[in-house]
């Protein structure tokens, strides 16, 4: 039985046109041999198997070629070209600098430079993996690579250049080899496969090529593997399979699922991934890669970026349409986050698995985000969401006022949206509707789950009530003192409060949510400040709050003061680890919660 020789040895290039995907290299060599040209010292640098090896060959039987032809090609018959390609040539040296990098290993090879050539022009020698020699040997090469005879030629290769000394690399020409690309790789191999006689998909090459991450000498060892596993069928689905690669089909699904916020077939999808044996890091590695290709698909000018089939390619365009950007770079940064995470994650597949509910949800966060609605009580007492047109449009009989919550850092208030346009009785007892007033401009206050709250600006809630004043002349002209609960004052408080930071005073919005106010007795309440620059700045807005809160409630003899607190006050939590301490100290069971699920803070 014959001896199997592996693709890469049995296609390697022997002249400069079979070279894949390196022509700017080979051109300049070509013009330099057919000018006559060739500098002393060459140094061939690159990723491994992209050709470094294989064009110093090349170069070394040319330049000693006794019939040149025209294109700069070795004629490949010549007594020199017969004797390089039967590996006899006395004037073509190889060295591995990798166990061969001492001072003698150099020593012995300046000696042999001194020989001239034998029978040709050149004496070649080719040093793979220069980086490896040590410090005394680049030394004592520097003098002979500098001024070497005008017959020898020194050909270095490498894969690490920056361990190269600046010294050697200021005596050569550098030629950069480039990684070689996936479409020039599956050409190579296609044109393999159809010399052997092999049956092949395009798309089982290209992720061969995809794979082999620009190294052709590894695309053709995993191309051999894949022969013998497929019984020289190489398709997409034995490609797949010997090379534990996680399907196109897989990314595709997942994404359709992200996109149709279903979260359990997402779920499903990836522990059917994770039963399949490939790691969480991969698999989410493999999903922000899916998501750069939607992207840049998403653009005619970038679609050059994607290096796949055609048949993968239509189906990346076809859910790029699916898919908007903003989605696209929300996916990609969570997907990002969860990556780092995942080694220091002590459940990696929990950290996984709430990437992708994350991703699923964020369709709906977008949609609640761009549509601006305002939280209405309806008949029943429930909360519901109307267009905020309607609470101006339609009057509001009702006397709920339910609370909404605006979520921020500082401490919870409760807030509602004056009722302008309620009925109002009259002396005689009759009921007559004011007039709808004009519509206040409103301030958005975001919450932390994506919807707002509107809030009338401060000038307008102040003329708004203003208005309410005029019509209601009964509660204006006489001494009117209609009963409240302290519940309701706390509500209209919180309301003014609101306001308040809509319009950016955050200190005095300090004082309204510091301390709770005391009623000392009917309808006089006392509030607490910490000095008398805070005194100030409430007395400078009392006016306005005193106007809001008799109008709303209807009562006119309503008195606010303040009192500066003189006892010493509680350092009041703000940062993450104050508020934990703080809230951990009311209730212990927190920190007991916070071990068992190895929580921190963000």
């Amino acid at each position: 039985m014959d001896n199997f020789i592996v693709s890469a040895r049995k296609y390697r290039p022997a002249t400069f046109e079979t070279v894949v995907g390196q022509q700017h290299i080979t051109n300049t060599l070509k013009n330099a041999i057919k000018n006559n040209q060739l500098a002393q010292a060459f140094l061939f640098c690159g990723p491994r198997g992209v050709g470094k090896t294989t064009c110093a060959r090349i170069l070394a039987k040319t330049i000693n070629c006794e019939n040149l032809q025209p294109n700069g090609e070795a004629c490949g018959v010549c007594s020199t070209c017969q004797s390089f390609q039967n590996g006899n040539s006395f004037n073509v040296h190889e060295l591995d600098a990798a166990s061969n990098n001492s001072v003698d290993d150099i020593r012995s090879l300046i000696e042999q430079v001194r020989i001239p050539p034998q029978g040709a022009r050149y004496k070649v020698y080719i040093i793979d993996e220069v980086h490896m020699l040590s410090q005394a040997a680049f030394n004592a090469f520097l003098k002979t690579l500098e001024e070497p005879p005008h017959y020898a030629i020194f050909i270095l290769a490498t894969t690490e250049k920056h361990k190269i000394l600046p010294t050697i690399l200021s005596r050569c020409q550098i030629f950069d080899f480039n990684r070689i690309s996936v479409d020039d790789m599956a050409h190579h191999l296609a044109s393999i496969a159809q010399k052997e006689s092999i049956k092949y998909e395009v798309d089982g090459l290209h992720i061969i090529a995809q794979k082999a991450d620009g190294g052709l000498r590894d695309a053709l060892s995993m191309f051999d593997q894949i022969v013998s596993f497929s019984d020289a069928n190489v398709t997409y689905r034995s490609v797949i399979d010997n090379l534990n690669i996680l399907d196109y089909d897989y990314y595709f699904s997942i994404t359709d699922s992200l996109l149709g916020e279903n979260t359990a077939k997402t779920l499903l999808c990836f522990d059917e991934i994770l039963t399949k044996g490939f790691d969480g890091a991969h698999f989410i590695s493999g999903l922000s890669e899916h998501f750069r290709n939607l992207l840049v698909t998403k653009d005619a000018s970038t679609l050059k970026l994607l290096e796949v089939s055609e048949g993968i390619k239509a189906k990346y365009l076809q859910q790029s349409q699916a898919a908007n950007v903003s989605f696209l770079l929300s996916a990609m940064n969570i997907a990002n986050q969860c990556d780092l995470n995942y080694k220091l994650s002590k459940n990696q597949r929990l950290q996984v698995e709430l990437a992708l509910l994350k991703m699923c949800h964020l369709l709906s966060v977008f949609n609640l985000a761009a549509t601006p609605l305002t939280v209405m009580p309806d008949n029943s007492g429930q909360l519901k969401k109307k267009p905020d047109t309607s609470a101006i449009n339609s009057p509001q009989t009702g006397t709920i006022n339910n609370e909404v919550p605006i979520m921020s850092d500082t401490p919870a208030i409760y807030t509602t949206t004056p009722k302008i346009s309620e009925p109002v009785k009259e002396i005689s007892g009759t009921v007559k509707e004011t007039p709808v007033a004009e519509k206040p401009k409103t301030v958005f206050i975001p919450n932390l789950n994506g919807a707002t709250t509107k809030i009338p600006s401060l000038k307008d809630l102040n003329a708004a009530q203003e208005t309410i004043a005029e019509e209601e002349d009964p509660y204006q002209k006489g001494d009117a003192r209609e009963d409240f609960s302290f519940d309701d004052f706390l509500k209209h408080w919180n309301t003014f409060a609101a306001t308040v930071k809509a319009e950016g005073k955050m200190s005095l919005f300090t004082i309204f949510i510091s301390e709770v106010p005391k009623m000392l007795k009917p309808y006089e309440f006392e509030v607490l400040v910490e000095n008398k620059s805070q005194e100030k700045e409430f007395r400078d807005e009392k006016p306005p709050l005193l106007n809001y809160l008799r109008s709303t409630l209807k009562n006119y003899s309503i008195e606010v003061n303040t009192r500066i607190d003189e006892q010493v006050r509680v350092k009041r939590p703000y940062t993450s680890q104050e508020k934990y301490q703080y809230m951990a100290a009311k209730n212990p069971q927190l920190a007991e919660l916070k071990k068992r699920f190895n929580l921190d803070f963000d």
